[in-house]
């Protein structure tokens, strides 16, 4: 049961953050109503919220997922693989602390940014991407040992279509994980949801507590989560999605 989310406001330089998407320049009106609105379905799944006030400094600090790994035996801060992004986990690190005080760290020159690691149950999967290195990886499964759960490296830097390997899967519980049809074979014993490449965006969705956050636009998956008995809470990300962000991203749940 998940009780606790951080989430970071967006700043008002959120559109001069990273991007490797050309959708057009976000309206930050639009951003902080959809930030909003996303805050408020957290709330409505029963966790308690740490708002954060934006930081001008960081563009992409809204993106609070990927500067910690949190589970429920402890907490690791990562290190990001976007040099304009280093500050951010220094930023977060004193609100990660009030709820883990012996929270661990990756140490250079390994770099993590917690987009790339879906934790499924005792199990994660490590993404090896353009942002977390190989050294990166092998830290945090020795933290993630330390904790007691088991881990597994996936290499996504083959892949032009994702920037992080939960852009393409996320984990549902119940033994499902939804996967983008271009990864569905590398997941084995796993009942997969697989998500065709039009709706690709929707495979990052976020299963809190007895509902999943699913983006809003894909009908296929919103139908196909209903079918496995899945309840869907569905919201609007077309601004996060200019910036490469999806739900998960958005925060920190723990």
């Amino acid at each position: 049961m998940l009780t606790q989310a951080i989430v970071r406001i967006p700043g008002s330089n959120f559109d001069a953050g990273l991007t490797t998407v050309d959708f057009g320049r976000p309206d930050l009106g639009l951003v902080l109503e959809q930030h909003a609105r996303y805050c408020e379905a957290l709330t409505e799944c029963g966790l308690k919220l740490t708002v954060l006030e934006a930081d001008l400094r960081f563009p992409d600090s809204t993106f609070v997922e990927d500067t910690a790994v949190i589970t429920p035996r402890g907490a690791v801060l990562m290190r990001p693989g976007a040099a304009s992004r280093m500050g951010e986990v220094e930023a977060i690190r004193p609100t990660v602390q009030g709820f883990f005080p012996d929270a661990l760290a990756i140490e250079a020159p390994g770099t993590v940014d917690g987009g790339d690691i879906c934790e499924a149950g005792e199990h994660f999967f490590l993404g090896v991407s353009q942002r977390t290195n190989e050294e990166g990886a092998r830290q945090l499964a020795a933290h993630l040992a330390r904790f007691g759960y088991t881990s597994s490296v996936v290499d996504v830097r083959g892949m032009t279509s994702i920037l992080h390997l939960k852009s393409g899967i996320s984990y549902l519980g119940d033994n499902s994980l939804v996967v983008m049809e271009e990864m569905a074979e590398r997941f084995s014993g796993f009942e997969l949801i697989r998500v065709g490449e039009e709706e690709s965006y929707a495979a990052n969705c976020v299963r809190v507590n007895d509902r999943v956050l699913v983006a809003a636009g894909f009908p296929r998956m919103t139908e196909e989560l209903e079918t496995k008995g899945f309840r869907p809470l569905v919201l609007e990300m077309s601004e996060f999605q200019k910036m490469d962000g999806g739900l998960s991203c958005l925060s920190l749940r723990f």
